[in-house]
């Protein structure tokens, strides 16, 4: 079969993606949407226990694939089995090198992976098992990939925050203090707010059908509450930590 290509005349292939404060918020709100949705096809299956004995597999060869689609040239996908992984290899799209200095490879899917499945998932999900491990598999890869993307992208809003006052964030940068920074980083009561609200908008507008049809009862804003932004934060932290490297 001949390769078939696509041409957009308006938008030539090299125009790069620009990162400041809105738009770092405005993806972040876009990932909210892919989260919760992937969080309800998540919730339509029970536990499932056989299905982790079949995940860790499915996970590292779907990334397999994806990075051999060139996924992880993009710096806002971070794999969670990167030791299975080819050797890094030039990308085959110049992505923006928005990133600086050692934080940009900061990779905290181990710690993400361990959460999901110890706390967050039983959060959600009802005991059980129905068979149907293929389906619930996939679900749990398409919600732990969205979870993984919406939290390193503190890298980036990190990035933007530190290009906008490096005056005042360096030297807190130089002196390792973390409480420093998370204070530089965001009012976060306010932030945390705005999001939650957000978010429970949101499920109440796309959860009603998922309610009726699967007694779906959790509380998805704890999610953020909980795990999303305590680990964004940390995340942002660690890369500013490591911003002069």
């Amino acid at each position: 079969m001949d390769k078939l290509e696509l041409r957009c005349k308006e938008c030539p292939r090299r125009a790069k993606a620009e990162y400041n404060d809105d738009t770092v918020r405005a993806s972040l709100a876009r990932l909210e949407d892919t989260i919760i949705f992937a969080l309800f096809e998540r919730v339509k299956f029970p536990l499932n226990p056989p299905t982790y004995d079949l995940l860790g597999d499915l996970v590292r060869e779907t990334e397999a694939l994806q990075f051999e689609a060139h996924r992880y040239d993009n710096p806002e996908e971070n794999p969670f089995f990167p030791e299975n992984l080819p050797p890094f290899s030039a990308p085959e799209y110049p992505f923006t090198e928005f990133l600086q200095g050692a934080g940009a490879s900061i990779n905290i899917n181990k710690e993400i992976w361990e959460v999901y499945f110890r706390e967050l998932l039983p959060k959600f999900v009802k005991c059980g098992d129905d068979g149907n491990y293929a389906q619930t598999a996939f679900a749990d890869l398409t919600l732990l990939q969205a979870i993984s993307k919406r939290i390193h992208y503190g890298k980036f809003f990190a990035e933007v925050r530190f290009k906008e006052a490096r005056i005042i964030c360096e030297p807190y940068i130089r002196a390792k203090d973390k409480e420093a920074l998370m204070k530089f980083l965001t009012t976060e009561s306010v932030e945390n707010t705005v999001v939650m609200r957000r978010v429970e908008k949101k499920v109440m507008v796309f959860g009603r059908e998922l309610s009726q049809e699967h007694d779906f009862k959790g509380d998805v804003s704890i999610l953020y509450e909980k795990w999303l932004l305590p680990l964004t934060k940390k995340v942002q932290v660690e890369y500013l930590l490591k911003r002069l490297d």
